[in-house]
């Protein structure tokens, strides 16, 4: 029997990495959403409809299949907002690579001095470092500034009288892009804890885009830095210059959230979409190759005029020829294929049937390349005979 899989080439191990990435895309969007339990019903109500097809339970198959394209349409129109923000994180990527803007390093001792003395003073602040994703249409509010980097003036936006304390300051490079915009807020309230509203849209950026959240608290002067959806609490200002100064923001990413990421599951996300790439794989590329398999198939005769009996078929074992995906022969039964003899013409005297490809029962993915032989025949007895007549096989 021929295997499932055929040999894998290196194209195809790129193919399922990038299905991969875009369903974990899909995933942390839907998770940061807090649609786990959408999902989870989807999944249910597709394993059901799946099910329902196998076992031949056409009527609950056609219901699901119907609310199942009605449901996809409501979670396209709940979540278009995630949905839109996964094609932006697509697009930065394939647009905008190698393009981040980096603070140099002068804007980056400029920041972190302006950090300290801010904690120093216990005085709020909320500094967006961006990366690659867009972030404007999370913000609301805020004044254009483009000025150029520095302590001086990132203090001055947040001293405690002026009307730009309260908002984010948005760094973009070795520049000030805006003050005082409003961020969306996180509802994850095991992060959060008892953190305030500026911890709230840092995390809540966060969890939306790859940009770098920097809150100062107010009521304990202390750091804190939010990045992929992760909030951590920063020891002293010289953690949030090494972190700054990391070749690359994707290395910092790594080297700010890998333990992170193993506690909150992060590593099953991308198992579970790398399994999940895997099976469609399997299932649309080799599954869908045509290949032909051969069986012998019993004849079963149906439709036997009453007052007669069968006594014999003739071959009783049918050669018939298949051909069809490869996941149909997975899916498939094969006790359940089968040569139907329809033999109500018996009662007019016909004994000899020819065979025809509609008379196989097969999954309708399959179709009958061959049979051999191309006729069967009956041999028959009357059940009513008087005198010992006998109908014998003509």
């Amino acid at each position: 029997m021929p295997t499932f899989l055929p040999d894998i080439r290196v194209v195809d191990v790129l193919d399922v990495a990038l299905v991969a990435a875009l369903i974990y895309a899909v995933i942390v969007a839907l998770r940061a959403a807090r649609a786990g339990l959408a999902v989870a019903g989807m999944a249910i109500l597709v394993a059901t409809s799946l099910a329902a097809r196998w076992l031949g339970m056409q009527l609950t198959a056609w219901l699901l299949q119907g609310f199942l394209a009605v449901f996809v349409v409501v979670l396209v129109v709940v979540f278009q907002s995630e949905l839109r923000g996964i094609f932006e994180r697509i697009a930065a990527i394939g647009l905008r690579r190698g393009r981040e803007a980096t603070p140099t390093d002068d804007a980056t001792s400029a920041l972190v001095r302006a950090c300290a003395e801010l904690a120093r003073m216990r005085t709020g602040a909320l500094i967006v470092l961006e990366g690659r994703d867009p972030i404007d249409r999370h913000l609301t509010g805020g004044t254009r500034l483009d000025g150029r980097l520095s302590d001086v003036l990132l203090l001055s936006l947040f001293d405690r009288n002026a009307p730009s304390h309260d908002g984010a300051v948005i760094v973009a490079g070795d520049h000030v892009r805006a003050f005082a915009a409003h961020l969306p807020l996180s509802a994850d309230v095991a992060q959060l804890g008892r953190r305030g509203t500026r911890h709230a849209a840092a995390l809540g950026l966060a969890e939306r885009t790859d940009a770098f959240c920097i809150v100062v608290s107010e009521e304990r002067g202390t750091l804190a830095l939010a990045h992929e959806g992760l909030l951590r609490e920063l020891a002293e200002p010289e953690e949030l210059e090494a972190i700054l100064r990391s070749i690359g923001p994707r290395a910092k990413a790594r080297r700010i959230t890998a333990g992170e990421r193993m506690r909150r599951g992060r590593w099953a996300e991308r198992g579970v979409a790398v399994g999940l790439a895997s099976v469609l794989w399997t299932a649309l590329v080799p599954g869908a190759q045509t290949v032909e398999r051969a069986f012998e198939l019993p004849v079963v005769v149906d439709n036997l005029p009453e007052g007669y009996l069968l006594e014999k078929v003739e071959p009783a074992v049918v050669d018939v020829t298949l051909s069809g995906p490869r996941r149909a022969y997975l899916l498939m039964d094969s006790g359940s294929l089968e040569v139907h003899i329809d033999a109500l013409a018996a009662s007019v005297g016909r004994r000899t049937f020819e065979l025809d490809p509609e008379d196989v029962r097969r999954p309708e993915a399959l179709s009958v390349e061959n049979l051999a032989p191309g006729r069967v025949r009956l041999s028959l007895k009357k059940t009513n005979a008087t005198n010992g007549d006998r109908a014998a096989a003509e």
